[in-house]
C-alpha cells in the first residue's frame, strides 16, 4: 500500500507556477527554468488524473516549460533591434498578469464577505402612512417671497456647495497614466549598467523630470539589487546614490 500524499489545490498551471516561485523566493524576472520545471513535473505527476480536461492544461504548461528549457540551452536569438531575446519573457508576462488578477479577485472576495455581514431593516410603516402625501399650497408658500429672500436662499445653497468641497483634494491634479512599467525600466537599467559600469542614480535620470518615471526607475534598481545584479552605495544621507553593475564588481 502506497503512502498517501496530500497536495494543494491549484486553480490552473499558472497558479501552480506562481506557488513554486513564491515558495522558493525566486525573482519572477529571472526564473531558474530547470529547477522550476523539475518541481512542476514532480507535482503534476502526483495529481489525480480523473479529469483529463484539467490535467491537459497542466500538461500543456509542462510542455511549454520543457520547450523554454531547450531554447535556453541553444544560442540566444536576436530581435530586429539586435537585442538578445529571452525565451522566458512571454511566460513572465503571463505570470505577472495572472498575479494581478488573482490578487484583485481576493480583494473583491473580501468585499463580498464584508457585504454579507450587512443587514437592512425592512419597511414596517402602515400602508396608509407610507402612501400619504402632504398637499402643498404653492400660492400660500410663495405669498411672502421677495427678491431679497430669494437672494439669501441662493447664497445659502452656494455656501453649502462650497463647504462640501475638500480644500486639499480639490487641488490635486489629474491622475496620469504611467509612462513606463517597472519591467520596462528594469530592461533599460540593465542596458545602462552594462554600458556604464559604475554610475550615479541622478546621471541615469538626466533629462527625466517626471516623478512617476523617477519612482519606477528606483523600484527597478531595488529589484535588480535584490536579484544581485547591481550594487548600491551612498556615503551620507541625501548624497547621490552610486550604482555598480555586478559584472564590474
Amino acid at each position: 500500500m502506497g503512502i498517501p500524499v496530500k497536495l494543494d489545490v491549484f486553480d490552473g498551471p499558472l497558479d501552480l507556477l506562481l506557488h513554486l516561485i513564491e515558495k522558493n523566493k525566486i525573482d519572477i524576472f529571472d526564473i531558474p527554468i530547470v529547477e522550476i520545471t523539475e518541481q512542476y513535473i514532480e507535482i503534476i505527476s502526483q495529481m489525480e488524473k480523473k479529469d483529463m480536461d484539467i490535467m491537459s492544461e497542466f500538461l500543456v504548461m509542462a510542455a511549454t516549460l520543457l520547450k523554454i528549457k531547450s531554447k535556453m540551452l541553444l544560442p540566444s536569438k536576436k530581435n530586429d533591434d539586435g537585442e538578445e531575446t529571452d525565451p522566458r519573457e512571454e511566460l513572465v508576462e503571463r505570470l505577472l498578469e495572472y498575479k494581478t488578477y488573482k490578487y484583485a479577485a481576493l480583494e473583491l472576495k473580501d468585499l463580498q464577505v464584508d457585504a454579507v455581514k450587512q443587514f437592512f431593516r425592512k419597511k414596517d410603516l402602515p400602508e396608509g402612512i407610507e402612501s400619504y402625501k402632504e398637499e402643498i399650497d404653492i400660492k400660500k408658500l410663495l405669498s411672502d417671497v421677495t427678491l431679497n429672500k430669494l437672494q439669501t436662499i441662493f447664497n445659502s445653497v452656494m455656501k453649502k456647495q462650497i463647504d462640501k468641497t475638500d480644500p486639499v483634494r480639490s487641488n490635486f491634479g489629474k491622475i496620469k497614466k504611467e509612462t513606463a512599467s517597472v519591467k520596462e525600466r528594469i530592461y533599460y537599467i540593465e542596458e545602462y549598467a552594462a554600458s556604464h559600469g559604475r554610475f550615479s542614480f541622478r546621471a541615469m535620470l538626466e533629462g527625466n523630470t517626471d516623478k512617476t518615471m523617477v519612482i519606477v526607475t528606483f523600484l527597478g534598481v531595488l529589484e535588480l539589487m535584490k536579484a544581485g545584479r547591481l550594487k548600491i552605495e551612498q556615503e551620507n544621507i541625501f548624497d547621490d546614490i552610486w550604482i555598480t553593475s555586478a559584472v564590474y564588481i
